[in-house]
């Protein structure tokens, strides 16, 4: 290790050369308060940039242990540091060169507080990974800039970002007692026998479809029914009160532009915890809730969707069913499978988004259509034996069919953004008008057919690489030769978790060459190893642009992997 005198020496003496020469900075450099690591160095100016971290010991950076003293605070205090370093890289960001010259940048960051792999914080000390644009005029080295941005702009960062005393103590803890809170109403739910929990005065809807935070005009706060209310007691917060949707099959209904869609994001999106003033801090979910919607075009691969579909034209069974191409209701069917597959306690599905004739046949097509030429046992058909049989609850926005009314334990109605508990009008309603419709013919429910992935059959190489992938537009991976469409899987909400999820796919690769274990099983490895040694595991050198995903969105993207082997 060398001081940084050396470095910024070395750093005029590069200037005027050609770029790779930048090459030569790989290592460490003590500065007085801190040390930087040069971990990878970009091959030119137009390149992803380089990798850079330092590592502040806590005896300097200061911060109190109770801050990190529990999971939860110790992933908020990181989320928090990461954003305190995000702004002071903005405002002191200028443009050196051309290229991506001149630019000091941690991950993105959205809503949501997330374990990522960006900042650390333990007793020994603070760490904060980040990316600089090395500057170069054409691919010539600006050596000067480079020194000023190294050896000036880095430590002003440093002091801003990762010295306790110099940033705000009233915010720090704000978001760890509310992270800390947060996950402890999560930890409530299955003890109450609830599957989501929105806290009064939540402010549930966004300012656009590309604008995550609260709406700032006109948002009715959040009210739930007397009936539906529950008051937990959080160790920070103390005393709150809110809607608790128990286990079950729940439908939320409403007229159109009533909030029954919003109110289903959040609570789609309450698998995760979300930074103090986001308005949704305390609308919490099962985390193994999963959002199911019809995905036309997708990439199937053996998935039994017997349990919603048979007797297809042709033969061909489906209980190992296959295409390149499906359809609404045969998508819809293997998400759903799928989902279970991996460990789904929570159906969350919006008729908006769902195929019609997947969801309901109701009695005139009964009576046109008989059911021997009807391949498609709808899903109003199965929600009621998925909790009673699987223990698997739902809940659906419906707004256009009334024949989900006998499967209701609970009915929700948004009026004006505020929820009614309309159960007893539903099942009033559902005994007084008939349908006429009989449950179509069905075989018994059963859980999905094991599936076996074969490591070996994902392929990351691409031309002389033996591994390269890339993210594309925040819901696409680019995985060796093959991309991934993971436009329609709702609950990834970060650039982070779709690199930490094809790192993790490039890890069953090599760990797993010629496993043969189930899919589930696979998650499970996944999982254990990521809690016990973190997502740095994945990846072949420090990143800082990893953020923590679920096994669904991982299950995800390998089912829509079109190249991807998998037998029963």
């Amino acid at each position: 290790m060398t001081d940084a005198q050396h470095l910024e020496d070395l750093l005029l003496n590069l200037d005027g050369r050609g770029y790779k020469a930048y090459k030569d900075l790989r290592g460490q450099y003590q500065f007085p308060d801190f040390k930087l690591t040069i971990d990878y160095v970009q091959g030119d100016p137009f390149a992803a940039p380089s990798q850079l971290s330092v590592w502040v010991p806590m005896s300097v950076a200061g911060f109190p242990e109770h801050l990190y003293a529990s999971l939860s605070r110790e992933i908020a205090l990181r989320d928090y540091l990461t954003r305190a370093f995000s702004q002071a890289c903005r405002q002191l960001s200028q443009k050196r060169g051309t290229g991506k010259s001149g630019a000091i940048a941690v991950c993105r960051l959205g809503q949501e507080v997330l374990a990522r792999t960006s900042a650390f914080v333990n007793p020994n000390g603070v760490e904060i990974r980040f990316t600089v644009g090395l500057p170069a005029q054409g691919r010539r080295i600006l050596g000067r800039q480079a020194a000023e941005m190294l050896c000036d702009d880095i430590p002003e960062l440093v002091d801003r970002a990762l010295i306790y005393q110099n940033l705000d103590a009233a915010a720090i803890q704000q978001q760890v007692e509310t992270i800390e809170d947060a996950d402890w109403l999560r930890s409530q739910l299955s003890q109450n026998n609830l599957i989501a929990f929105v806290a009064d005065g939540s402010i549930l809807p966004r300012r656009s479809g590309v604008d995550a935070r609260p709406l700032e005009t006109n948002a009715v706060p959040f009210e739930s029914p007397e009936s539906l209310r529950v008051t937990f007691n959080r160790p920070n917060g103390g005393p709150i009160s809110g809607m608790g949707i128990p286990r079950g099959v729940t439908l939320i209904v409403g007229g159109g532009y009533h909030g029954k869609s919003t109110l289903l994001r959040a609570i789609e999106l309450g698998v995760y915890n979300r930074i103090p003033g986001d308005g949704r801090e305390f609308v919490v979910t099962d985390d193994a809730a999963v959002k199911i919607r019809a995905e036309d075009g997708r990439s199937v691969r053996g998935v039994d969707i017997s349990t919603f579909i048979n007797n297809l034209p042709q033969g061909q069974s489906t209980r190992s069913f296959s295409t390149e191409n499906a359809s609404g209701s045969t998508s819809q069917a293997a998400n759903i499978i799928e989902a279970i597959e991996a460990g789904a306690r929570v159906l969350l599905i919006d008729e908006d988004t769902s195929a019609t004739n997947f969801t309901i046949r109701d009695r005139r097509m009964q009576e046109l259509i008989a059911k021997e030429h009807e391949p498609i046992t709808p899903f109003v058909d199965r929600v009621r034996p998925l909790f009673d049989e699987q223990g698997i609850s739902t809940i659906l926005v419906m707004g256009g069919s009334g024949d989900y009314f006998e499967a209701a334990d609970t009915a929700i109605a948004m009026t004006h953004y505020r929820p009614q508990n309309v159960t007893e009008q539903v099942k009033d309603i559902a005994a007084k008008y008939h349908t006429g419709r009989q449950p179509d013919p069905q075989s018994p429910l059963t859980p999905p057919t094991p599936r076996y992935l074969l490591p070996d059959s994902l392929d990351p190489s691409r031309g002389k690489r033996a591994v390269k992938w890339q993210v594309r537009d925040d819901d696409e991976i680019i995985f060796g030769s093959d991309e991934i469409d993971l436009s329609a899987v709702e609950q990834l909400v970060d650039t982070g978790q779709l690199r930490a999820i094809a790192e993790a796919m490039v890890y069953l690769k090599q760990d797993y060459p010629h496993s043969n274990q189930t899919l589930a099983q696979l998650l499970d490895d996944i999982e254990g190893a990521i809690a016990s040694q973190g997502l740095d595991i994945l990846s072949p050198f420090p990143v800082g642009t990893l953020a923590q995903f679920r096994r669904f969105e991982l299950a995800a993207a390998l089912n829509r992997l079109r190249s991807i082997d998998i037998k029963h």
